[in-house]
């Protein structure tokens, strides 16, 4: 225990959960206000917390599971597009990203973290005044707030990998439009929305080819998208998934990822790089770090970073206090 005690001296208890299948990918926090509760940060429905905390609709922050709880609580997009991608009835409680709500009694403040529509961070203080904020995955963190206890991603978060320091390439994105015929392969939710935005404000006018599900989820949260249609259509633009790529008619193809494909990139990211979460730490300057997610050793690596730097710091897989359920 004496590994965690900075955490217990500002009232908080992380807790890993581990099953006959091993530990859960997720970490709950379990606090005092005014009574003991247990939030659980985009977890499994697979316990009894006092609340799942939905940071947004991203299968690997498992909302699948957690939005059939009535102690689930997510922003109203958030719901929405769970409930396109997994045709569930979504069964907890929404708000609008930038609103204060309570939450088993406990003000939690919610602000845009930028990555996809409605994901958002959330933000409450304990008994003893400990600023807690959970953000999800974040793209830009221009309106996160101080806090004394952050949970963050860190997707991007090795310092010596030169794949985690990038820029978006909005210019390569923009001229691939402008030849014509081109085909994108983006994430359903998040990069596919994405990139009709970006479209639109570059001036592309014209109408849009979309796979089912990106097209479902784009007409579904968001507005002014223009002329949307079928991939067969006869369109200049068309976004489909990574996977379904090899399949669509164009003269050229663009994956939109940092990742490596078989065909070619095009970087834009839904996350920052690791300078961007080096940033946001900074800017929110917390007394304490856990970072949660994802799997690999990049969580690790941002917390050595973050210790070199005389900021406690811990990644999930070194909580060392364990729920066995």
């Amino acid at each position: 225990m004496i590994l965690l005690k900075p955490l217990f001296d500002l009232g908080v208890l992380p807790i890993r959960h581990r099953s006959g299948r091993g530990f859960k990918p997720h970490v709950s926090l379990v606090f005092n206000a005014e009574r003991r509760l247990t939030f659980a940060i985009d977890t499994t429905n697979s316990f009894s917390p006092d609340a799942y905390l939905i940071t947004h609709a991203h299968s690997d922050h498992h909302g699948k599971s957690a939005m059939l709880s009535e102690k689930a609580v997510c922003s109203e997009e958030t719901a929405k597009a769970l409930e396109i991608l997994y045709g569930k009835k979504y069964a907890g409680r929404t708000f609008n990203v930038g609103e204060t709500i309570d939450i088993c009694g406990v003000d939690v403040r919610t602000y845009p973290t930028h990555h996809t529509i409605g994901s958002c961070a959330f933000y409450w203080e304990n008994d003893v005044g400990t600023r807690i904020l959970v953000t999800g995955d974040v793209k830009d963190a221009k309106d996160m707030p101080k806090c004394d206890l952050m949970v963050t991603e860190a997707n991007y978060g090795d310092p010596d990998d030169p794949k985690c320091h990038f820029n978006d390439d909005i210019d390569a994105f923009r001229q691939a439009v402008e030849a014509g015929d081109v085909a994108f392969g983006a994430y359903a939710f998040g990069k596919a929305q994405r990139a009709v935005k970006l479209l639109r404000e570059s001036g592309y006018s014209g109408e849009i080819g979309m796979e089912p599900v990106s097209r479902a989820l784009t007409e579904g949260l968001m507005t002014n998208t223009g002329a949307l249609a079928d991939l067969e259509s006869d369109c200049g633009v068309r976004i489909t998934t990574p996977g379904g790529i090899t399949g669509v008619k164009a003269a050229r193809k663009f994956i939109l990822t940092g990742m490596r494909y078989r065909f070619p990139t095009i970087n834009i990211s839904d996350h920052m790089d690791v300078d961007g979460l080096i940033g946001m730490v900074k800017k929110c300057e917390p007394e304490a770090v856990i970072t949660y997610h994802p799997g690999g050793i990049r969580p690790l690596k941002l917390a050595s970073y973050l210790n070199r730097m005389g900021i406690y710091a811990k990644a999930l897989e070194e909580i060392n206090t364990v729920v066995e359920i």
